[in-house]
């Protein structure tokens, strides 16, 4: 049964949800736990970093399905790990046929996983950097609409941040990725209003301390 809401539909559980996460249960489940949830691990933002640099061009959905080989692949996107990786390393992944075998993308991974190691020398964390750009609720929307969030697939944040980025040598990262990260990751609240998850992520985020 499909809700009049506009961007929602009705699950067969009786629950509202975002109508982005209504094809395949491994979306819903994505919707209900991860998506819009405050997270402040590192190694959990630099993986979402870089699988948003291989959507690019792309479904989230198909980078869904190939998660997990994404992270036998990278080393569970351990920075350290990753920033270590070599031509052999390269080679080994254009060979995996569960990942998106694109060798820019493969060494913007890499790449940016070595930046990930200079951002924790000055900020002590990939989080304490990224939540530095967490926007003012002032900045926001009063609701969270489905024509409201047609309209916002940047931000003054996500430019600021994917400005910022680029000028310390990350790649892949535009402002509708670092956007895309933002939504994900819980610096902003996209489900719309009337989705169950929102008010749980809107609870998360209250419990949630910045780290520093």
């Amino acid at each position: 049964m499909m809700s009049e809401r506009a961007g929602l539909f009705e699950g067969a559980d009786g629950a509202l949800r975002c109508r982005w996460c209504e094809s395949t249960q491994i979306y819903r489940d994505y919707h209900d736990s991860e998506w819009g949830f405050p997270v402040t691990d590192d190694r959990r933002l630099f993986e979402k970093l870089c699988l948003e640099g291989f959507q690019a061009g792309l479904s989230w959905l198909t980078i869904l399905n190939k998660r997990e080989a994404f992270r036998r692949g990278f080393a569970q996107f351990e920075a350290e790990r990753v920033a270590r990786f070599g031509a052999d390393d390269i080679a080994r992944l254009l060979a995996d046929a569960g990942i998106v075998r694109h060798r820019g993308k493969i060494e913007s991974a890499i790449n940016n996983a070595q930046r990930v190691l200079e951002l924790r020398q000055e900020f002590g964390s990939l989080a304490a950097y990224a939540w530095r750009f967490e926007p003012e609720a002032s900045s926001r929307p009063k609701r969270i609409t489905h024509e409201a969030l047609r309209a916002m697939t940047t931000s003054a944040e996500s430019v600021a941040m994917s400005k910022d980025l680029k000028k310390r040598g990350w790649s892949f990262v535009g402002p509708t990725t670092v956007y895309a990260f933002m939504q994900a990751m819980g610096l902003v609240n996209d489900h719309i209003e009337g989705c169950h998850a929102r008010e749980q992520a809107l609870k998360a985020r209250a419990k949630l301390k910045l780290p520093r």
